[in-house]
């Protein structure tokens, strides 16, 4: 079988056409047409449904995808772990990860692990979604408590809890009145509720009326510092504001600890490359707890 034919097949399946894998790979449409075409003739199979506007993978197709892309991905990393004498890492790196985490310290570690591992080219992406790794190629996930899945292997990189914070001079109402609070999300102006909150060891019941409803958590932080209600956000967000004294910490909400885990297809072999970021984040994070990363964003 023709290797340049399949590693031309898995690139316009990965990209979802031909026009967008020859932009992204500088090789020719037609070269891409041509190779794709000699390779359903050669298995006398049909890997794509073309139609007028998409181009979809057949079923054989899929499966052929899902077989060829790990073994061309392995083929390479061994090939540049040769080409390199098995020392440095090198190739694409392409990572998922979740916004929050992203939006909070992916710069930073993107650029330190960049400037250790010159011969990477790291590529991230952020979103929350669930993705197919083996799809979309992607080489690493990270992603806060993910469900069980028998094809992903990984770690536990980053351990956070959720805690009930407000600001330093927010008047808490007298009388057992519910606190104004803001919420992630829908919430906002909503009827009163109850929080759940550990401290010292004891467990309060806290009431609380919802008055502002904010799609980010940075942003819920920043309406808590303006004093306008509390809120329930990661100790990593806000132990800096806590140890300065502009936010006061009220108690732990009770619920699941918060993982951040690192996951990789388990039926690839752990290249070079995943296997130098997931050392980076150990020494990033050597503890893996939240005042960690609160001191990395810091």
């Amino acid at each position: 079988m023709d290797l340049l034919a399949l590693a031309d097949f898995t690139l316009v399946a990965r990209h979802g056409g031909f026009g967008r894998a020859s932009r992204e790979s500088g090789r020719p449409k037609a070269t891409l047409s041509r190779r794709v075409a000699d390779l359903e003739s050669g298995l006398n199979l049909r890997l794509f449904e073309r139609g007028a506007r998409a181009l979809k993978l057949t079923e054989e197709g899929r499966a052929l995808f899902e077989k060829t892309s790990v073994l061309l991905a392995e083929l390479d990393e061994t090939t540049a772990a040769i080409a390199s004498g098995g020392k440095e890492p090198r190739g694409s790196l392409r990572v998922s990860a979740p916004l929050l985490f992203s939006q909070a310290a992916m710069g930073k570690l993107a650029a330190q692990f960049a400037m250790k591992h010159r011969e990477v080219r790291l590529e991230v992406t952020t979103e929350d979604r669930t993705v197919d790794m083996v799809e979309e190629g992607y080489d690493l996930v990270i992603r806060v408590n993910p469900d069980p899945d028998e094809n992903l292997v990984g770690r536990i990189f980053l351990r956070d809890r959720i805690v009930v914070v407000a600001g330093a001079a927010f008047h808490r109402p007298a009388g057992g009145a519910p606190v104004p609070v803001v919420e992630r999300g829908g919430g906002g102006g909503g009827q009163p509720a109850v929080w759940e909150v550990t401290q010292k060891g004891k467990k309060k019941q806290l009431a609380v009326q919802p008055v502002l409803s904010l799609s980010s958590l940075f942003m819920v932080r920043d309406a808590v510092r303006a004093n306008v209600g509390a809120a329930r956000l990661p100790l990593s967000l806000v132990a800096n504001d806590v140890a300065a004294g502009t936010l006061v910490h009220w108690g732990d909400v009770k619920g699941p600890e918060v993982a951040l885990w690192a996951l990789y297809p388990s039926r690839r072999l752990l290249s070079a490359r995943v296997s130098a970021f997931l050392n980076f984040l150990k020494e990033a994070f050597p503890e893996g707890t939240p005042e960690e990363l609160a001191a990395y964003i810091r």
